[in-house]
């Protein structure tokens, strides 16, 4: 499985972005695709997830309410929604997939077999 985000770059404080993570795989049925961030000197941290087979969704409490994570399945693409940026969401932001269910809260990045790149969202104050 090979992931690919993208949509990274930077805003103002207040601004939105909408980062995407596609997957190439045969089947996009059966996995978790997450969005982990890490800031500079920070240890990694889940932000949000979502089961591309039950649609259900995970947000940390940080993001709740500004964040939307969505799934289109036709193109195995996964879509993070980020309005209302703040300073402190600026980090490093990987997506990441896990086949079969998450099972801890919040996501354990060990639990994550595939990784993207990465991509850099800057929020100015």
């Amino acid at each position: 499985v090979q992931l690919v985000e993208s949509g990274g770059g930077l805003v103002q404080a207040g601004g939105s972005l909408r980062l995407s993570c596609a997957a190439s795989v045969l089947s996009f049925d059966d996995y978790t695709i997450a969005w982990f961030r890490q800031a500079p000197g920070k240890e990694r941290e889940g932000v949000s997830c979502i089961s591309t087979t039950e649609n259900t969704r995970w947000y940390a409490d940080s993001v709740k309410g500004r964040f939307t994570i969505a799934s289109d399945n036709a193109k195995n693409t996964v879509y993070l929604q980020m309005n209302s940026l703040s300073p402190g969401d600026t980090a490093v932001y990987y997506c990441a997939a896990l086949a079969g269910r998450n099972t801890r809260y919040p996501p354990n990045p060990n639990q994550y077999a595939y990784w993207g790149q990465g991509t850099q969202v800057t929020v100015s104050s």
